[in-house]
């Protein structure tokens, strides 16, 4: 075989190449298992509390707020401090709800962020620090302590004679890594004989794909789909003790998730979400819209010179009303997403025009997927 032979083979040879495995490839396109389910009983906790914010600059909770000055006054008690609540002044205090979330296996002394949110009528709590918070989980025990300085992401600066400037919302701070993990969540993965993996958006086609792409990379059949939402492993021999093992291979296979076809509008603000999956049957769309103008104007009548009269302005109100004629569109059965985008966008339809168009389409039983209207 020549030379010039020989490369337009090998040209060939590794078009063929780069062809299967973009084939290959584009077939096995997929999300990872760990976006799309999680193992059962693995979930965080929401934590919340009751707390105090000082050092504010005058923007703190009223005279009027009874449960601030009842708050400060408890503290200062437990702090030895004795006073009555009539010599207390809360102008630079804020009673806030403290919230958090506790993550599946945290362990003592870990980190977690903590967001507080006034509950009074304090104007800002920028430059305060929240005192030591207990905070509680559903069954009322302690599992994190939160205190420290907060971050505002805004601003509100005003004048002494009223009026001002502001930016975002001031009586809202955070705290990074503000609240320390004081009681654990036990959950022991070498107690457990199967494997829940439960999907976040339940789906019977799904939960059979996950099932068997377990049992493939598995070697053998171990995965069985419970229903739409739950998918069991049961544990090999060989993985009894490397649980956390195993879960790391098995969260990272690539699962082509099925949904439903679902069309998701905002009536408020124009938004419409249409999925892959959309059909119609065949419909006939026509859309047109009445515009009504009206002007008005005034007219000055001016007495002639020399004469008794009085200059008298009158009004004058100009309507006019015209509606635009778009042609029909005819849309056979079956017709994909591209295509509904295309028809519609040819007739001159705005985003708040296709709610109208596809909540009649449902109505009229042409529309073969979920309409959600938000």
């Amino acid at each position: 075989m020549n030379q010039v032979s020989w490369t337009g083979f090998l040209k060939i040879w590794i078009g063929l190449i780069l062809f299967t495995f973009l084939v290959g490839s584009g077939s096995a396109w997929g999300a990872r298992l760990k976006d799309i389910a999680s193992l059962k009983g693995v979930r965080p906790n929401q934590l919340v509390g009751y707390g105090l914010v000082v050092g504010l600059a005058g923007t703190g909770d009223g005279s009027g707020t009874q449960f601030t000055v009842q708050s400060l006054v408890n503290m200062l008690r437990r702090l030895g401090v004795d006073t009555v609540p009539d010599e207390v002044k809360v102008e630079n205090v804020a009673a806030v709800i403290v919230t958090a979330e506790l993550p599946p296996f945290a362990r003592l002394g870990s980190k977690v962020d903590v967001l507080i949110s006034s509950i009074g009528d304090a104007e800002s709590l920028q430059g305060g620090t929240l005192l030591m918070t207990p905070l509680k989980g559903a069954d009322e025990r302690v599992y994190a302590l939160a205190q420290g300085p907060l971050v505002v992401g805004g601003f509100v600066v005003s004048g002494a004679a009223g009026g001002g400037v502001g930016k975002n919302i001031t009586t809202v701070g955070r705290i990074s890594g503000g609240a320390t993990i004081e009681r654990e969540i036990s959950l022991d993965l070498r107690m457990l004989d199967d494997l829940v993996i439960a999907l976040h958006q339940p789906d019977f086609t799904t939960a059979l794909r996950v099932s068997e792409a377990i049992n493939h990379h598995l070697g053998e059949r171990l995965a069985v789909p419970r229903d739409a939402g739950t998918v069991t492993v049961g544990v090999p021999g060989t993985h009894r003790e490397r649980l956390v093992e195993l879960m790391a291979s098995l969260e990272h296979l690539d699962i082509k998730p099925d949904t439903k076809a679902r069309i998701v509008v905002n009536g408020r603000t124009g938004t419409v979400i249409m999925g892959e999956n959309v059909r119609i049957a065949s419909v006939a769309v026509a859309h047109g819209n009445i515009s009504v103008e009206i002007k008005e104007r005034h007219d000055v009548s001016q007495p002639r010179a020399f004469s008794d009269g009085e200059t008298v302005v009158t009004p004058n109100s100009e309507v006019n009303v015209s509606e635009e004629n778009n042609r029909l569109i005819l849309m056979p059965p079956g017709t994909s997403l591209g295509d509904i985008v295309k028809a519609l966008n040819a007739i001159g339809v705005t985003p708040r025009d296709l709610i109208s168009i596809l909540d009649a389409m449902r109505t009229g039983g042409a529309l073969h997927a979920e309409l959600e209207i938000i």
